[in-house]
């Protein structure tokens, strides 16, 4: 039997990470009102510590280390955000940290990843596993494997950017949340349903890794090949076993996003709102804007997930947004 977190998980969570992690600003765009018709604010993770809601989970399971775990260390498997916030939460913490990452990872991850201080191990995405690098690790050296999302402390520690939101607005008609392995939704939804009970809750997730909607609306966990988006953050090939049930139970539906709509919705938070969004960010305003007509007059909530994004990467998605826009 699983050990499912709920709402009085993500509830400690807040208060075990209180001292440590950012509470993040909440912001609104008119412009981004008028196009919606409605009232959108967003919940601007990527001014968190390391630049994304990940440190949250990463801060709230390192915390609950006992002894022996913190000498014997912490070993993680990201693409970058998981990583960085297993670093740095592992650094102010005094724990030693082993991260792999693919090879493919966006080298300012990668960098800020080592500044923290971890130990970075390398693999291929697309033929080796990650997984089962971080099993053989922790098993060979005695370390606690932390994984990105399917982690009971994880999910909790993520929900508290959802609590966070809904106490300083008030209660939400929608809430849109990226979906990568599905641990910032689950958590979302943990303290969406139990804020505001009548809030529809949608994860979205990369139209070239729709893993999730698929479990979503098949009942049961679907595996795909590791999808090619520039979401990178959200490359994941499956949800887990503890983030899958909370999304089956609690959200509303799972939505999609193409890649060209993310590039805009970065040129929208840079132009519009004076943000640096990384692309897995953009995800949840993305649908928000694609079903617009049916949020009309309506209280939005938008997870913006991060904004650790290489700067010439960056660049080029926007000079290809000005492009598009010719």
């Amino acid at each position: 039997m699983l050990n499912l977190p709920t709402y009085t998980d993500v509830a400690a969570a807040a208060e075990r990470i209180a001292a440590t992690a950012n509470r993040t600003p909440v912001m609104t765009s008119r412009t981004a009102n008028e196009e919606m018709g409605a009232q959108v604010f967003f919940k601007c993770e990527n001014y968190q510590r390391m630049g994304a809601f990940k440190f949250r989970g990463a801060m709230n399971a390192l915390s609950k280390f006992d002894a022996r775990q913190r000498a014997a260390g912490v070993v993680a498997f990201s693409s970058g955000n998981h990583a960085q916030a297993i670093a740095l939460a592992a650094k102010l913490l005094g724990i030693p940290a082993t991260i792999i990452m693919p090879l493919d990872a966006p080298a300012a991850k990668v960098a800020a990843t080592k500044g923290y201080g971890g130990n970075v191990v390398t693999y291929d995405r697309y033929t080796e596993d990650r997984e089962a690098i971080g099993r053989n690790l922790a098993e060979q050296h005695g370390m606690t494997l932390i994984p990105p999302y399917d982690h009971p402390d994880v999910i909790a520690g993520q929900g508290t950017a959802a609590k966070e939101l809904i106490e300083e607005v008030g209660t939400l008609d929608a809430l849109f949340v990226c979906l990568g392995g599905g641990g910032l939704l689950a958590g979302s939804a943990l303290a969406a349903r139990h804020l505001a009970p009548d809030c529809k809750i949608y994860g979205v997730e990369p139209e070239a890794g729709n893993d999730g909607q698929q479990s979503f609306r098949s009942g049961s966990i679907v595996h795909i090949d590791t999808p090619k988006t520039i979401a990178d953050g959200a490359q994941t090939q499956h949800l887990g076993q503890h983030t899958f049930p909370i999304i089956q139970r609690d959200v509303t539906d799972i939505l999609t996003a193409t890649d060209a709509q993310l590039i805009a919705c970065m040129q929208f938070f840079a132009e519009r709102m004076k943000m640096v969004v990384e692309p897995t960010g953009c995800l949840g305003f993305a649908a928000a804007r694609a079903m617009k007509d049916q949020l009309k007059g309506k209280r939005v909530g938008v997870i913006v997930s991060g904004g650790n994004v290489d700067l010439e990467r960056y660049g080029s998605f926007l000079i290809t947004a000005g492009a598009a826009s010719v």
